[in-house]
Formats: C-alpha cells, sequence, structure tokens
C-alpha cells in the first residue's frame, strides 16, 4: 500500500494566521490600540495642565492610591493615564501567557511579548520619576519617545503574527532599501527635535513647572525641517513602489497619508498658537508615522522559502 499523501492531504504547515488562532490576534490588536491611547491620553494630561494632579506616586495622594474628593479634575484625568498603563500591563501579560501556552515554538513571538511587558514596567517606573521630579521636560519627552517606541514593537508583534519565522531575501531594490533606512533616521530626528520642541514650549502638564530652556521658536523650526525631508523621501519612495508595485506599497500609502496630515497639523498647530487638541493629534500622529515606517521596514523581505 502506497504511503504517498492523497491529494486532499496538506503537505506544507499551516499558515502563520491559522496557526496563531483568533484569540492571540484579537489580543494583539488591543495591545496595539491602547499603545496607541495611552499616548492620547498622556497628551491629555499634559495639554490640560494635570500632570500633577495625583501629586504622589505610586499613590494619588499620600493617603489614598486613587482621587479623593479634595481634588480637582485634573486627578481624574492623570489617574485615568495611569489606569491605561494598568491596562495595558494586563493585556500585555496575557499576550505572554497565550505565546507560552499554545504557541512554544515561536520564540520571536515570546520575545516581543515580553519585551513588551517590560517596556510597559518600565514606563510605569518612568511615569513615577516624572511625577517625582516635578514633570522634569527631559523626563517627560523620554516618557513618549519609550511610549512611540512600543508602539513600534506592538507592531511588530502583529506584523510577525502573520510570518513564519525562517530565513527572508530582500524583496526590493538594495537602492531602495537603504533609503528606507534613510527615512526612519530622519523620523528618529523628527521625533528627538519635537520632543525638545514640546519641552521648550507652552504645554508643561502644570502651570509651575520649568521649560527645557531652549528657544522653542528656533527648534519649531528646526523640527520642521526633516519633517518636510521626511514628506519628500516617503512620497518619491510610495511612487516608485506603486509603479512597481513592490510589497512596501500598501504601507507606503499609509505612511504618506499620515506624514501629509501631520505637515499640515505641525503649520496649523504652530500659527493657531499651540492649541491643545492640535497638538495632542500630532502627538498621536507621530505615533502611528512611525508605526507604519516599522511595518514597511519588516516589508522589505520575503521568506526564502
Amino acid at each position: 500500500m502506497s504511503n504517498n499523501p492523497s491529494p486532499t492531504t496538506p503537505t506544507t504547515p499551516p499558515t502563520s494566521k491559522a496557526h496563531i488562532g483568533r484569540s492571540l490576534t484579537v489580543a494583539a490588536w488591543v495591545s496595539f490600540v491602547c499603545q496607541v491611547a495611552i499616548i492620547a491620553t498622556g497628551g491629555a494630561v499634559r495639554l490640560t495642565e494635570s500632570g500633577l494632579g495625583c501629586p504622589t506616586w505610586p499613590t494619588c495622594t499620600a493617603t489614598s492610591l486613587i482621587p479623593t474628593t479634595e481634588l480637582s479634575y485634573h486627578s481624574i484625568i492623570e489617574f485615568g493615564n495611569r489606569m491605561m498603563t494598568g491596562l495595558l500591563g494586563v493585556v500585555a501579560l496575557v499576550i505572554v501567557i497565550l505565546v507560552w501556552m499554545r504557541h512554544r515554538t515561536r520564540r520571536d513571538l515570546f520575545a516581543l511579548a515580553l519585551t513588551v511587558l517590560g517596556g510597559i514596567a518600565v514606563q510605569a517606573l518612568i511615569g513615577g520619576v516624572t511625577v517625582i521630579t516635578g514633570l522634569n521636560p527631559f523626563i517627560v519627552g523620554l516618557h513618549y519617545l519609550i511610549s512611540v517606541l512600543l508602539v513600534c514593537v506592538a507592531a511588530v508583534f502583529l506584523a510577525r503574527l502573520r510570518d513564519l519565522p525562517g530565513p527572508r531575501t530582500l524583496a526590493v531594490p538594495p537602492w531602495f532599501a537603504r533609503l528606507t533606512h534613510l527615512a526612519s533616521c530622519v523620523l528618529f530626528v523628527t521625533l528627538v527635535f519635537g520632543m525638545l520642541t514640546t519641552g521648550a514650549g507652552p504645554h508643561s502638564g502644570d502651570p509651575n513647572v520649568a521649560r527645557n530652556g531652549f528657544d522653542a521658536t528656533l527648534l519649531q523650526h528646526i523640527h520642521s525641517w526633516p519633517g518636510y525631508i521626511l514628506a519628500g523621501l516617503a512620497i518619491t519612495l510610495m511612487a516608485y513602489s506603486v509603479i512597481r508595485k513592490l510589497p512596501v506599497a500598501r504601507w507606503y500609502l499609509v505612511l504618506v497619508l499620515v506624514v501629509v496630515v501631520q505637515v499640515f497639523v505641525g503649520i496649523y498647530q504652530s500659527r493657531a498658537g499651540l492649541p491643545p487638541l492640535a497638538v495632542g493629534v500630532h502627538l498621536v500622529l507621530a505615533a502611528l508615522a512611525a508605526a507604519s515606517t516599522t511595518m514597511i521596514i519588516l516589508r522589505l523581505k520575503r521568506p526564502t522559502g
């Protein structure tokens, strides 16, 4: 009797999406959305001057874990942001458990899940330091940059859910890959100068907090230069990827959309006197630009199999 498989017998391993399952996929998306959402709530804390709404850490006051009736709405906003950190921690822990229990062969996913969980713990500590140091603008800026990094790691996790681990080969021309990496460096410079610009501007999180001492107007201009360069690179690479039907075309379209909107929001907020809502949108769009760039970099290569 022949041992050859019948035509209906699958001879290839299951796809990563089928292998992963719905529960982990949903949890991963919840993690990504919450990572972006906490940037919005953190921005709300700063933009409503609620940074010291809970004047102590880890409790809200010296005698209470939660806001008391004697405190103002600033306390509710600040405490709500702290609760978002707790929610993120729970979701991250669930993902770690799901990967460990059901997908032990996916060491890449387990490492990413642990990275997100560890990053949330670090963020909680840095959040405490920001309160203890009276909202030091450099600590607040670091807090934001790490949040953006965690958004990117959550995006990597989502991408890896669909990809089986193994050797990969370049799926785009080498020059295209180099320009993409250059664009990612320009984005990083934009984020850093954006952080410094915000630290020099009026939105300190509390009326009595000192700023970083830099010239906010000068930094605003310096911050815009790499932003325009990024927009030019993204549009050029998007056009080429669409014409040549490269696997990164879809994500370049997303990046261009985010960056173009970001440029217009940046111009508007600078001319309108930095309205809080526009600044908050600017913060979130920067994180989405970083996530889109991360997805582009991941799609520069394809599996060799």
